[in-house]
């Protein structure tokens, strides 16, 4: 059987055929569809704050992109640009931290990179272009950023990446502190690009988009993690 890989999902108006702004929970099928190049079978998680049961009878977790996580889980006052979803960061907060406990191999991705800094105590920059001073890393509306990376000797994304440097990015946050995660990426501007936990099995975040291009390389490790993982210890 395929590992079973949950993929938490957007709730965002939408519309289609004779419907306009229906609430709908959604992704963009380009996480499915990298899901399934790497040998799983993609399952959508709509946000659920009521518990994290759900962790059981998946063999892995995919923590997709969009909104702003919430400053106050952080510590922090909302900053005048930042736009968040307080239903997918309760859900996916309580789903993150039942995964790690589990030691279910995780895959962050921008959002999700940035939720799982927060899941481990660390916190985010709210504008990276205050930061940084440009606008690089989210050049224009639906236009991703073309960032070259520098990885940690010997970390896992070092390994999955090789020679590759160059990632697509489309953020305005950014990590600032990882928490009790490593960090293991990062840009010249010095965006965190990667952060781990060598300790796991695999806890992996990116800051930029792979799915975009079906990476198998991402995608295939987080699966061949699950395909392997003991779910009895």
């Amino acid at each position: 059987m395929r590992p079973v890989i949950g993929i938490t999902t957007y709730v965002e108006p939408a519309t289609w055929g004779v419907w306009h702004d229906l609430p709908t929970a959604l992704l963009p099928h380009d996480y499915v569809a990298a899901v399934q190049a790497a040998g799983g079978r993609a399952v959508l998680l709509p946000p659920d704050d009521l518990d994290a049961d759900v962790v059981r009878v998946l063999d892995g977790l995919v923590l997709s992109g969009g909104a702003d996580v919430g400053p106050e889980l952080y510590g922090s006052e909302p900053g005048p640009l930042t736009v968040t979803r307080p239903d997918r960061d309760s859900a996916e907060l309580l789903l993150a931290r039942a995964a790690l406990e589990a030691d279910l191999p995780i895959l962050g991705v921008c959002r999700g990179m940035q939720l799982l800094a927060v899941a481990a105590g660390g916190s985010l920059h709210q504008h990276l272009p205050d930061v940084v001073g440009h606008e690089g890393h989210r050049p224009a509306p639906a236009v991703y950023g073309r960032q070259e990376a520098t990885f940690a000797p010997g970390s896992r994304i070092a390994a999955l990446m090789g020679d590759d440097r160059f990632v697509q990015c489309y953020h305005h946050q950014g990590v600032t502190d990882a928490g009790s995660l490593m960090i293991s990426g990062r840009t010249d501007d010095g965006t965190v690009e990667a952060i781990e936990d060598p300790a796991r099995a695999f806890v992996l975040g990116v800051q930029w988009h792979p799915e975009v291009v079906r990476d198998k390389r991402l995608f295939g490790a987080l699966v061949g993690a699950a395909a392997v993982r003991d779910p009895m210890g």
